[in-house]
């Protein structure tokens, strides 16, 4: 598929999707300059994505535990990283 323009992709946005759902190259381009491109997103076959499925593996993948900061130490990070940016 030749390059689309950003005016005609959000003139014909579904059909683009569905051309790349179905395989074919869609690229956009912003006054001829090719962009973006869009892509399927491409999942493992039989994996359901739904909350419990989120919770079972928030449970079996707990997050890291840190430890709590008090405020003297933020303030010090806040102090170092403004430092940093200058």
């Amino acid at each position: 598929m030749e390059p689309v323009n950003i005016l005609d992709a959000r003139n014909t946005l579904s059909q683009l999707v569905t051309a790349a759902g179905n395989g074919e190259d869609v690229v956009i381009a912003k006054r001829g300059t090719p962009v973006v491109r869009l892509v399927p997103v491409v999942t493992a076959e039989g994996v359901v994505h739904s909350a419990s499925a989120a919770a079972r593996w928030l449970t079996t993948n707990a997050a890291p535990v840190r430890e709590a900061a008090s405020s003297a130490d933020l303030d010090e990070r806040i102090a170092r990283e403004r430092a940093d940016w200058e």
